[in-house]
Parts: structure tokens; sequence; C-alpha cells
């Protein structure tokens, strides 16, 4: 039922994507909102819990997907070129952001510093799917795209060793050793360094040479091994998953190059799936369960955490203020959120499920509000939307009278 679900949402959501990108619907949403009417409370047509086999497993997969084309848009060139307003975002703001969220969880909403740290982490990361309309608008100044897209394109590998650090603490010692982490996260930044540079040097030998048409493939490849063997190896899958994007971005331009739109149609595909099934997840008794504390803190983590920590990183940027005020409000909680809070729900930590309520409504709020308000932001960039619409009709009824 759920890959019938899936296909039928999807070839909805392809048939209003047109429609989407200048209004603002969001297919997102559309997922999100497919996943919460047709979950358990409402129709329950699809019958899914936060333990389920599928929900690990897709969160899983889809993570993955998610950072190895992440990592794979910001080579090291990349980072280093225009990287001043990025650099202020990343190298404070993301930071900023996570304590500041720590600081409402504990509080707002009462948790421990352990868990508030953790959920500060899982909250900090951004995603440019809910404010694709200013990120792919070519009337917004160009550096406000680059410092979205370069930000959100790497927080959320920046933010995952926080996440798998408080995670560890919040949970106790029983659930996973410092040793063991630092062995799980080594593996993973060498799984995700090595076999990239191994394959790419092996196309580039006289001996082998991928044909045309296999070449996206050639990512594909790259990535399987690196999961398989992080698998094997106990290699953090994630942490491996990011360090091979970025591996093939700044040694293999070329195959980059030849995978880049193949990656993210597939990483897409992973997300609307996932954001199906979180959808399901949350159910009316789910939301329920809040208590308005959580509420509060949900509003907050939205209106205040992000906007704070960006106001204080950019402090003497020279940052133009319409462009600073559009950064600072497009903290959409996206994707790699999610799938961090599902990690929560499979760990011993105690708060877990307090924690998993907290930030599903969050990611919930920032979906809802930052879809819906992407197109009237990036408009106001555009300087031809202040000409009355009496003027546009008036030009082109002159215009044809000339001609």
């Amino acid at each position: 039922m759920l890959l019938l679900t899936f296909a039928v949402v999807l070839l909805l959501g392809v048939l209003v994507s047109a429609l989407a990108k200048r209004t603002i619907l969001s297919t997102a949403v559309l997922f999100l909102a497919a996943g919460f009417l047709l979950g358990p409370g409402v129709t329950d047509v699809l019958e899914i819990d936060a333990g389920s086999p599928i929900v690990s497993t897709l969160a899983e997969l889809a993570l993955f997907a998610v950072l190895f084309t992440d990592g794979m848009r910001v080579g090291w060139a990349d980072l280093r070129s225009a990287w001043r307003l990025p650099g202020r975002a990343l190298g404070w703001g993301l930071p900023l952001t996570l304590l500041v969220t720590a600081v409402l969880a504990h509080f707002v909403a009462g948790l421990g510093w352990a868990e508030s740290l953790l959920i500060g982490a899982i909250l900090a990361p951004t995603d440019p799917v809910f404010a694709s309309a200013l990120v792919g608008n070519d009337k917004v100044p160009a550096r406000l795209r680059h410092l979205l897209n370069v930000e959100s394109g790497v927080n959320d590998g920046l933010a995952l060793p926080f996440v798998i650090v408080f995670l560890a603490v919040a949970a106790g010692s029983d659930d996973l050793h410092l040793g063991e982490l630092g062995l799980e996260v080594s593996l993973g930044i060498a799984v995700g360094v090595l076999i990239p540079v191994v394959a790419i040097l092996l196309e580039r030998s006289r001996f082998f040479s991928a044909s045309a048409a296999y070449e996206p493939l050639n990512g594909l490849a790259i990535g399987l091994l690196v999961l398989a063997v992080a698998q094997a190896t106990h290699a953090n899958l994630f942490l491996a998953a990011f360090s091979a994007g970025i591996t093939v971005a700044t040694f293999g331009p070329r195959q980059r190059a030849a995978f880049e739109h193949f990656g993210e149609n597939i990483a897409e595909l992973f997300k609307l799936a996932a954001l199906l099934v979180f959808g399901a997840l949350i159910s009316p008794q789910f939301l329920g369960e809040i208590s308005w504390q959580g509420w509060v803190f949900a509003f907050l983590a939205i209106f205040v955490a992000r906007p704070l920590a960006l106001w204080l990183s950019f402090l003497r940027s020279g940052f133009d203020l319409r462009e600073q005020a559009a950064a600072m409000w497009f903290g959409p909680k996206g994707f790699a959120s999610v799938v961090y809070g599902l990690l929560v729900l499979d760990s011993a930590v105690i708060a877990a499920d307090e924690i998993f309520h907290l930030v599903a409504l969050t990611i919930v709020l920032s979906i809802l509000l930052h879809s819906s308000t992407d197109v009237v932001v990036a408009r106001a960039f555009d300087d031809e939307s202040d000409i009355p619409a009496w003027h546009g009709v008036l030009r082109r009824r002159l215009g044809g009278a000339r001609r």
C-alpha cells in the first residue's frame, strides 16, 4: 500500500510541480499532507508507526543520498570561493543556532542540558528545498542565493558530528563508548575519502574509461560502494556519504558534472518518500500529546533561534539589510532534521519520545511557513513587482499600437 500511495502522490506532485514553482503551493507540503491524511488516526490507509522497519531503513538510505549529493555540491574549490558570508553563517550561525535552540529547549520545554543540546544539533541544519523559489530565482541577489546554497549544502554534514556526540551523551555510556564513537567517525571519513579517490584514479588510468552512456552511473557506483563498505565495517554511514560527496567534487569535477542531475533526482525521490512516511507519523493523537510549552518552543525555535543567531553572525559584515532579513528568515528545518529525529527514536535516550515530538512539530511548522513564503519573499527582490499591474497592461497595449 505504501508503494501504491507513493506512486500516486508522486504523479500528482509531478503534475502540479509547475504550478508549485510559481505559487505558495509546495510539493514538499503535498507529500507531508498526504502522509498525514492517509496515516493513522485520519483515514488509516497507511499503517505506519515510528518502530516500523520501513521508517528506519528509508530514513537511513534517504539521508545517505542527500548527504552524498550535498557534499558533491561543495568541493573545496567551491568552499574557498565567495566564502566570506557563508563562512559567517556556518562558522558562527550554525553553532549559535544550536546554542539558542538548546537554551529554549531547556528553559521552555524543560529538557535536560544533554537532551537540549541534542535537539539544538538536530534543528540547526537548513534545507534549500523548502525555499527553492528564493534560491532558484535570478532576480534574487547572487550573493544571497550563494549564501543559502552553500550554507544548506554544508550544514547537514557539519551538524552531524554534534548530533552523534550529543546523542551518545544523552543516551549514557551504555549506548556508545567514546572510543567506539571515535572509531566509527574516523572510519566513516576514511571510507568516504579513500573509495572515491581510488575510483576516480582508476577511471583516469590507461586501462579504464567510462562511456558517455554510463558516465552518470559512476557517481552512483561510488555512492553504493561507500554505503556497502561503511555498513560492512560499521563506519558512520552519514559522515562517509558527506565525505565521499566532497571528495568526488574536489578530485573528480567531470564525474561530479555527469552525476549531478541524476543524483539530485535520486535524492529527491528518497526525500519525498521519507516526507510521506514522516507525515504519516504526525497523527492527530501525536500532535495532541504535545504540551503548550512544546508549541511555544517550536515557534520560538523558528522565529527566534536562527534570526538571532544570523543577526549576530552578520554584525559589521556590510550585508544588505533586506538580504540579511531574508537569510535570517529562511532557515527551514528540513529533511536532515527529520532523519536525525528518527535516529533519536532508535536510540536509548530516555526522553527520545519527547525529543521526537518537539522536533517533528518544529519541522512541520517550518515546512508550512517557509515553503509558503519563499515565492512571496523572492518577488520582493524583483524590481518589476513594485510596478502597478495597470502599468504593465498599458505598456503592452502601447507597444502593440506602435507596431
